[in-house]
């Protein structure tokens, strides 16, 4: 190699090596000061959207699963905003025997995906927002899944509860997990579609 094409590439090297270094401080500076929460043993950065967030939940690994199989990780992965009541792997344990396997199958991936989106709700809805709206709904409000169905709040105690189309009710165990596309809130069943 010529001696000044050498000597010009370390110079350039040497150059905006700190550059990097400085930009790579930077960027974990900022993630330090963000205020995470923790979910299932790992903080969750705002500045993450949801699946990035998820995938370190060692709580939803079957959520995260589920995303997978259902073909969904694109679309929460995108710019939203999305609300998601995130069942944890002790909801979906709830299920009946089974049932977790069979829709895990590639051939009920759309039964899956209503399943999963019936967890959705277009826009940021945080906790002070669907209690607004329970108060405004007289006890209750009504919210429209992704999926097309509905999904009522209600109040129990200090518990906020919702209610699927089935009747099945799921307690919302962690509010305002804030997402960069988002927020998520923990719940303890799985919510079923009619």
């Amino acid at each position: 190699m010529d001696r000044n094409l050498l000597f010009g590439a370390i110079a350039t090297a040497c150059l905006f090596a700190p550059v990097a270094v400085i930009t790579n401080y930077a960027n974990a500076q900022g993630m330090m000061m963000e205020k995470t929460v923790e979910v299932g043993g790992a903080p969750m950065y705002p500045s993450k959207n949801i699946i990035e967030n998820a995938v370190k939940s060692k709580d939803h690994t079957t959520l995260v699963a589920a995303v997978k199989a259902a073909g969904l990780v694109d679309t929460l992965s995108g710019k939203g905003p999305f609300t998601v009541f995130a069942p944890t792997n002790e909801a979906f344990d709830g299920l009946p025997k089974g049932t977790v396997e069979t829709l895990l199958k590639p051939d009920h991936k759309k039964m899956l995906s209503g399943v999963l989106t019936y967890h959705v709700v277009a826009g940021t809805h945080t906790a002070e927002d669907i209690m607004a709206a329970i108060r405004k709904g007289g006890g209750k409000a009504v919210f429209k899944t992704v999926n097309g169905e509905s999904l009522t709040a209600m109040v129990d105690g200090k518990k906020v509860v919702l209610t699927d189309a089935k009747g099945g009710k799921s307690d919302v165990t962690q509010a305002d997990v804030m997402q960069s596309n988002g927020v998520i809130h923990v719940v303890d069943k799985v919510l079923l579609p009619g």
